[in-house]
């Protein structure tokens, strides 16, 4: 196993996102559609999306319970919402993935994930929602991780490797181990999970991997501790979204969304303080970071 190769200004000028000059409309800067939130946690996909904006999409769909899409609505009027059919408990029902088949196979990148409750009904929208996903960009992130077996043949026949974003915790679910042999070697695990998944592993830590099916790795550290603070993931995976949305591929975007997550957090830990800053004002620190790397 190869060291992996640190994230910085340097690696990120090798892999640059898709130039978007000059007369570009919208349509080119690629579309997001982005499923996920439950009544208890809308503002996961509020952050997700805004996420995705900030990285440079040009539209954003979000597709959340229907009790809750007015409000998401009126939050980011920038996005066109859909609201979903819901089960008893308030969660987006796991039929909902039909409804939206048309959406996804006109989507640049669709993400599945922030604000899902846990269960079943998660996985089972997964299945159904990464059917027409074809010719798209898929990011994977939190609740349907831990039913990642329901959708893990799906995602060798994706025709561009998905991007997943565990935490140690999912990592151990994902792999059916104990979270402490995840803490043990995180690069080994992060290769072990990519290989099996044909997917993008972004581990999420204090130290955050990046593994590719094909064996590339590459490490982060030093957004700081302000940055494990909730809602965080959430847009670390919007960021992610947003960047493959305009064209990156999947590697590239995840490694973009990584440094420049971190690097928003590190910003904000100078300006704010070590720790206290909400995972919110990562995203105005988004388009400053991207326009510095592109400098």
């Amino acid at each position: 196993m190869s060291d992996p190769v640190l994230i910085d200004r340097t690696l990120l000028r090798t892999l640059p996102l898709p130039a978007h000059d000059g007369e570009v409309d919208k349509d080119a800067r690629g579309r997001a559609l982005i499923v996920g939130g439950c009544r208890e946690m809308p503002g996961a996909l509020l952050l997700s999306g805004v996420a995705a904006l900030r990285a440079g999409a040009g539209k954003l769909q979000l597709a959340t319970a229907a009790r809750i899409a007015q409000a998401l609505a009126m939050a980011i009027p920038e996005t066109f919402v859909i609201g979903l059919a819901e089960d008893d408990v308030g969660a987006v029902a796991a039929s909902a993935g039909a409804v939206l088949a048309e959406r996804v196979a006109h989507c640049d990148a669709l993400l599945i994930g922030p604000g899902l409750a846990a269960g079943d009904a998660a996985a089972a929208l997964a299945v159904n929602l990464l059917k027409g996903a074809d010719a798209v960009a898929v990011i994977l992130d939190a609740a349907p991780l831990a039913g990642i077996a329901r959708v893990e043949a799906r995602l060798q026949t994706l025709t561009q490797p998905a991007i997943l974003t565990p935490h140690a915790g999912e990592m151990a679910s994902m792999m059916a181990i104990d979270r402490a042999e995840v803490l043990a070697d995180p690069i080994a695990m992060a290769t072990r999970a990519a290989r099996r998944f044909n997917a993008i592993i972004v581990l999420k830590g204090s130290t955050t991997i990046v593994a590719a099916p094909d064996g590339r790795l590459f490490h982060y550290h030093g957004g700081g501790v302000g940055l494990a603070t909730s809602g965080s993931g959430d847009t670390l995976a919007g960021l992610a979204t947003g960047f493959a949305a305009r064209g990156a591929e999947p590697l590239s975007a995840a490694v973009w969304a990584v440094f420049v997550h971190g690097e928003a957090g590190r910003r904000l830990g100078r300006r704010i303080g070590r720790v206290g800053f909400l995972a919110r004002e990562i995203l105005d620190e988004v388009p400053g970071v991207i326009g510095a790397i592109e400098a």
